[in-house]
């Protein structure tokens, strides 16, 4: 199998990155929209953050799950074995951890104020990891390229 394969993966993920980004700007918009008032209530509304950031949210999920396995299985076709390293390591458990934003998607839609906290601080450290993995998925390139 050709190494070519291991492009996809970053490329990926890229995009998996700025959508996180557009969902934490969805999020914080939604935030916004659920303590206005008046007026500005009205027109934060009609935008549908809250729709649109649990349809993204669902949509990175995909993205998330499908570029951590499909990274797995390419590591595997190109070298027998799998490396386990920080950023893989790190990478499977930003995964778990969008599996259980999204899972607090129901109990949110409920009011539980309890699973709308616990939503934003996780999808705040898979940000956070995401900014950190940038940086380690770089470096992981240039080993690659270089041998």
């Amino acid at each position: 199998m050709s190494y070519w394969l291991y492009a996809i993966h970053p490329a990926w993920m890229w995009v998996v990155f700025v959508c996180t980004l557009y969902a934490l700007y969805l999020g914080i918009q939604v935030r916004r929209t659920r303590t206005a008032t008046g007026e500005l209530k009205k027109a934060l509304v009609k935008q549908r953050f809250g729709r649109r950031h649990y349809q993204l949210g669902a949509f990175l999920l995909a993205l998330m799950t499908t570029g951590s396995v499909g990274v797995l299985g390419i590591e595997y076709l190109n070298s027998g074995k799998l490396y386990v390293v920080p950023h893989t390591v790190v990478g499977l458990g930003m995964t778990v951890l969008m599996a259980n934003a999204a899972a607090l998607a129901p109990l949110m839609q409920q009011g539980k104020e309890w699973a709308r906290y616990t939503h934003i601080a996780i999808a705040l450290v898979i940000t956070i990891l995401f900014g950190w993995q940038v940086i380690t998925g770089i470096q992981v390139v240039f080993e690659i390229v270089n041998g």
